[in-house]
């Protein structure tokens, strides 16, 4: 395997007046657009309630498949087409239980992948980042949406209301994708998965490659699909490898350096897979294989099969 490897997360800013307050949309919000996106097939990636080049490429691909002018601007146009003013509210209520406080969480993940190797699984670090990736947004929209509010058993929290993520729970095979091709997309940093007919049926932001490791063009097809695999590391594929790294292997957990799915390709060493740093996909560079969040990479993970096509553009 070649990752895109994030080596930890990083703690996101509990203070929200780390981030700026976006100008006001003509229709609708930043965070409603992401969330009527991810509900309707196009993620943004780890939703934060801001403008960026994700939310762009994500606006952008929705008014292509609704034969919307291109723009990638959050209008009234794309909030109507969205079904904004009639949607279900973006906002939902999650009561916290049992199960999300008590783990079991790896709070300590070291930095170094031979030190990682050494923990028996690398599993959330907090409660927090769990419920994040659950409602696919970063901590810091979390911590800005609830603040004050401990995560504690039978406490209310504010969330995303989209479909839940559990990393547990291995995706079911999506019934309609007999005919998906996967497409990648090195100028917007994205991912869409398509039918026979061309008709759009997911699009993510995704992470692609870097100087160093550029997107290879061509035309590959997937091998198999490995749920929450071990991640081996050989310092020989990677460019940053230091002097002295040895082999070694990294047990699974959403934490791992290819995050809980790995879709292989007939591409010696690549896949589409998932990351332990949801939050860098679409804004950071990787090591060549295509990175999604771990949300994503288990809804591609359901879409395809052993024989699809995979095309990296």
């Amino acid at each position: 395997m070649r990752a895109s490897i994030d080596r930890l997360r990083t703690a996101s800013p509990a203070n929200s007046s780390a981030y700026p307050v976006p100008p006001p949309l003509p229709c609708g919000d930043y965070l409603s657009f992401q969330v009527l996106l991810d509900r309707q097939g196009f993620s943004t990636g780890a939703i934060d309630g801001q403008p960026g080049d994700n939310l762009t490429h994500a606006i952008a691909a929705l008014q292509a498949a609704r034969a919307l002018p291109t723009t990638g601007k959050a209008d009234c146009d794309t909030w109507t087409a969205l079904n904004g003013a009639q949607a279900e509210p973006t906002i939902a209520t999650y009561t916290v239980t049992d199960d999300d406080t008590t783990g079991p969480f790896e709070k300590d993940i070291p930095h170094d992948l031979g030190e990682q190797s050494k923990l028996p699984a690398l599993s959330y670090r907090s409660a927090l980042e769990e419920l994040a990736e659950r409602f696919h947004a970063s901590p810091a929209l979390l911590q800005r949406l609830n603040q004050g509010v401990a995560i504690e058993a039978g406490r209310q929290l504010k969330v995303p209301a989209v479909t839940p993520f559990n990393a547990d729970v291995k995706p079911v095979r999506d019934a309609d994708a007999a005919e998906i091709t996967i497409n990648v997309s090195r100028e917007d940093s994205s991912l869409r998965a398509t039918k026979a007919d061309g008709t759009l049926v997911f699009f993510a932001t995704v992470t692609t490659g870097s100087v160093h490791d550029p997107l290879p063009p061509g035309d590959y097809k997937v091998k198999g699909v490995q749920w929450h695999p071990p991640f081996h590391y050989n310092p020989d594929l990677f460019w940053d490898a230091k002097p002295g790294d040895a082999k070694a292997t990294i047990k699974p957990g959403p934490n791992n350096p290819v995050g809980i799915v790995w879709v292989d390709l007939s591409l010696e060493h690549y896949g589409l897979h998932g990351t332990p740093e949801p939050g860098s996909v679409g804004h950071t560079q990787s090591h060549g294989c295509v990175r999604l969040t771990n949300w994503d990479a288990a809804r591609v993970a359901a879409l395809v099969k052993p024989g699809k096509p995979v095309l990296f553009r």
